[in-house]
């Protein structure tokens, strides 16, 4: 019993060090410590933990040094170890008692160290291999009994446990890292206002993520296009940006023409080579002239454009392999540059054609009136030269009259040949609107009047027409703008609405909710933020390809922008997340109206490329001002009620409550709570009387678990049970649920009432362990109960997760001699077969049927039939949940005799139980 314990204890300061320590190295030391000291014959003890390479290597152990070199030096070699390769690939632990008669461990560690015996476990959580652990003998065997074998895998487990926190701690804390490091980069893009700046940025983020400054960029030239050159690199490489520039120059390396860029175009995707010599696409002449060893190049890629590429080079012999995920991390940070790099390319290219063509059309209209001053009318030679002209000219006398005009001109303004002559200039201006008449003027939002009527923008230089230093008249300049103007807008429509829906994105959703909560605080009305997300919209992603999952965020935004009023504001969030801005209003009946028009839009099937999908989606509600001031925390609300309506299957919503934004911490809690609840005897169990009522006798008893919390006092198991299924910690207290029940059987048996039985549930969780059935066997053992006294119950639902397994592990426990029980039966799949196909000794009438059994017809037919099914297959039958005489009359003229309920008695600490049985039942 001490032993045992002892055990117990160090599991219990193992759980406890793995719930407030998350540094692996000391909590594996423990592990060790532990196991060193359960199996004491053991002479070396050693967890190997897997490499990027594949290999496994020495981690921790005892002794730290091992035939002259540390344990970090050993790396498991499965060419020869095929015990270790035959571990890893099945996940099962294998003990050898005589390495002589077994040709899997490795030849070479068994000479050298004389082992006679060898335990290989694997450490393991959920199916993911962590790890490994071997024990082993210098030379005198170590004789593991099963029991120590069992304890070692407890130890192991709680490794793999810990490993698991701590790679799912460091996971968080770097997708955590990665989030911030792509917002901080968000803002710091949306503040730069130029390439330099804005290359200055990328550089740091990149450098940051890779370790690597030496990073340049190559762009494509943003009047010739296809041409790619260098353009930046950063202030922290070991080149200087100028000589960098300078060496291309004399190589003439264009990278349009080089094979790993092609390939980068290609694939849009990142292309990391970290030996240029072993890479036939490589430039090697390029390659050897920077002095480059391995490089990673990253495309920028806007609206499926690649615009260019970002290199990051090693000059060092030995290249550090990079990490897959910062390699991704560095490619998310490119494409957020991208953005913002496409506007200022083209912004450049604007700005470089518009003073191209400015200066063409000064030089132009220079010319111009070199002719106008020479000439009073042009003659057929100069007619020509206007006519050749693409820009609209025309020019106008002191009296405002048109004097000539070219082609281009009447035919951009849509007149016939001639046509404007001799009319005001004013008539191709709009109303109220005159030229702005310099000696040179660029004007690009004004616009000019075809004929027709219609406006369109121009950009126009206006010169004067000079004779004798006298001005005579004026000559206009102007061109078309209307596809740019178009292209500007549709620049600005694309950064500030979703692609592929054409709703308003974030930026224009904050933009307006704080215009909205800013009115209604004059006004005194309300604003309401619905979040909305789609249930099961991975599944369509999944199962039907991403162009299905498109068209289906293209069909709800549809649907959703139908259902709201006109004043309503609709925009997606991203991913399968939407959201609805209703502003303005008095009573919140017009928030459940609007739900209520959204859930019915849900009803109607979708129908994506013939086939129909049905879709719902949860709905989170706040509103201005009770759940917040601001844009930022209104949503964050909303999106908290969302989550709580996830709850629920189908179309839900719920109004935010302060409580959800807490409901995380609270899981995190009790979580941490739980973990000491063992070490800190917080548990206890309660036991319900299951009584003989032909003979008011105690028949037995179902334990039931109970948390005394030192603060916060009895803790409901609907709290924390689900805690323990999600963390695994429901393993060990079920053990020890499963042996404190058998005690307290055995002492029932003691005391005199040698006929009682103990029920005990057995979570899903429990029934997956490969241990389960030596578990048992071993409390059956060590208590000294006979296995008949013994019942496990389990749910109907339960046992339809895994048929096959679930049956043979029934029959294993029923090869015991234990019964077993059908719990909360009529509630679950309502399939008989399994009646007949399982190895069951008792159905229990769920207590739901209990409440209006003697009014309602339904309950009072399923009830009689249950009872006569359980007799048809001479099955014992327990009804649950019954608290009336008339209830117990019902069941009794049904011939069900076996009674549990409030009726009897309430569940009992395990004293009061014993103080209940002396009153109601004599002893044998």
């Amino acid at each position: 019993m001490e032993i045992e314990q002892t055990r117990y204890s160090r599991l219990a300061h193992i759980t406890k060090l793995i719930n407030t320590n998350f540094e692996l190295r000391p909590l594996l030391e423990h592990v060790i410590t532990a196991i060193s000291e359960e199996v004491v014959r053991c002479d070396s003890v050693g967890i190997y933990l897997p490499q990027e390479d594949g290999n496994f290597r020495g981690y921790v152990g005892k002794p730290a040094v091992i035939n002259g070199m540390t344990l970090d030096m050993h790396v498991v070699d499965t060419e020869y170890d095929l015990l270790a390769k035959e571990v890893i690939e099945t996940q099962q632990t294998i003990y050898i008692a005589d390495t002589s008669k077994d040709n899997r461990p490795d030849p070479r560690a068994v000479a050298g160290f004389g082992i006679k015996s060898l335990l290989a476990l694997p450490i393991s959580y959920e199916g993911e291999l962590f790890g490994l652990v071997f024990l082993f003998d210098y030379g005198i065997p170590m004789d593991l009994t099963a029991d120590e074998i069992q304890t070692v895998e407890a130890y192991v487990n709680m490794a793999g446990v810990a490993i698991r926190n701590v790679k799912n701690l460091q996971r968080k804390e770097s997708i955590l890292a990665e989030k911030q490091l792509l917002l901080d980069l968000t803002r710091d893009l949306s503040m730069t206002a130029s390439m330099s700046e804005l290359m200055e940025k990328c550089f740091h983020y990149v450098g940051t993520v890779l370790k690597n400054d030496n990073i340049a960029v190559h762009l494509l030239d943003p009047i010739a296009g296809e041409k790619i050159k260098p353009t930046n690199m950063s202030a922290k490489s070991e080149w200087a940006e100028e000589e960098w520039l300078e060496k291309h120059e004399e190589l003439q390396f264009d990278l349009s023409n080089d094979r790993v860029f092609g390939a980068v175009v290609t694939a849009k995707k990142p292309i990391c080579i970290r030996d240029v010599t072993k890479d036939d696409r490589v430039n090697q002449e390029v390659c050897k002239e920077f002095g480059i060893t391995g490089m990673l190049m990253l495309p920028f890629v806007s609206m499926g454009e690649v615009l260019g590429a970002l290199v990051l080079v090693s000059f060092e012999e030995n290249n550090e392999t990079l990490c897959d995920s910062d390699i991704e991390l560095a490619q998310s940070i490119t494409e957020a540059t991208a953005s913002t790099l496409s506007n200022l390319l083209y912004m450049e290219k604007q700005e470089m054609i518009i003073e191209q063509r400015t200066s063409e059309v000064v030089l132009k209209n220079d010319e111009l009136k070199t002719v106008v001053t020479e000439l009073e009318s042009l003659s057929r030679e100069k007619e020509l030269i206007l006519n050749s002209v693409d820009e609209g000219i025309f020019g106008f006398d002191l009296d405002n009259k048109i004097t000539f005009c070219n082609r281009a001109a009447e035919s951009i303004l849509g007149y016939k040949n001639g046509e404007l002559i001799g009319q005001s200039y004013k008539n191709i201006l709009p109303e109220n609107q005159d030229l702005i008449i310099t000696s040179v003027s660029l004007e690009e939002d004004l616009k000019f009047l075809k004929k027709s009527g219609d406006n369109f923008s121009v950009e126009y230089v206006v010169s004067s027409i000079k004779e004798n230093k006298q001005v005579i008249g004026e000559v206009v300049t102007f061109r078309d703008i209307t596809k740019r103007k178009q292209l500007e807008k549709e620049i600005s429509h694309l950064a500030y609405y979703d692609h592929l829906t054409d709703l308003p994105n974030r930026i224009l959703l904050e933009d307006y909710l704080k215009q909205k909560t800013e009115k209604a605080k004059v006004s005194g009305q309300k604003v309401a933020v619905l979040y909305l997300d789609l249930d099961r919209f991975k599944i369509i992603n999944d199962s039907f390809g991403h162009s299905y999952g498109d068209m289906l965020l293209k069909n709800v935004a549809n649907r959703i922008r139908r259902s709201v009023p006109a004043d309503a504001f609709v925009s997606r969030q991203g991913g399968d997340e939407f959201t609805i801005v209703l502003p303005g209003y008095d009573n919140n009946q017009e928030v459940l109206n609007l739900v209520d028009n959204l859930i019915a839009s849900f009803t109607e099937p979708f129908s994506l490329k013939g086939n129909e999908v049905y879709i719902k989606t949860s709905i989170g509600i706040s509103v201005f001002p009770e759940h917040g001031n601001t844009a930022e925390v209104l949503i964050k609300n909303a999106d908290a009620a969302m989550y709580k309506s996830k709850e629920k299957s189908g179309t839900y919503h719920h109004f935010f409550k302060s409580e959800m934004s807490d409901w995380s911490m609270e899981s995190i809690y009790l979580e941490n709570a739980l973990y000491k609840a063992l070490e800190n005897d917080e548990l206890s169990l309660h036991y319900q009387p299951q009584v003989d009522s032909k003979t008011n006798r105690i028949i037995g008893a179902e334990a039931l678990l109970r948390w005394n919390h030192p603060t916060r006092g009895m803790v409901s198991p609907i709290e924390f049970i689900p805690v323990a299924e999600e963390t695994g910690l429901i393993v060990p207290i079920g053990k020890w649920v499963l042996l404190n029940a058998c005690k307290q059987l055995k002492k029932l048996h003691v005391q005199g009432n040698s006929d009682m039985s103990v029920s005990v549930n057995l979570s899903g969780r429990q029934f997956e362990e490969d241990d389960l059935i030596p578990m048992i066997e071993s409390i059956l053992v060590e208590t000294g109960i006979a296995p008949e006294f013994l019942n496990i119950e389990l749910t109907e639902n339960q046992i339809f997760k895994n048929t096959h397994v679930t049956l043979e592990k029934m029959r294993e426990i029923k090869a015991l001699g234990i019964k077993i029980a059908l719990d909360d039966f009529g509630t679950g799949y309502s399939s008989l077969g399994y009646l007949k196909n399982f190895p069951i000794d008792t159905l229990k009438i769920d207590r739901s049927f209990m409440f209006d059994i003697l009014t309602d017809k339904d309950n009072a037919a399923i009830t009689s039939t249950i009872i006569t099914l359980a007799q048809n297959l001479n099955l014992n039958v327990i009804a649950e949940g019954v608290e009336t005489a008339e209830q117990l009359d019902f069941l009794m003229a049904k011939n069900c005799f076996n009674i549990q309920g409030y009726y009897y008695s309430k569940p009992l600490p395990a004293e009061a139980l014993e103080n209940y049985i002396d009153i109601l039942t004599p002893k044998i």
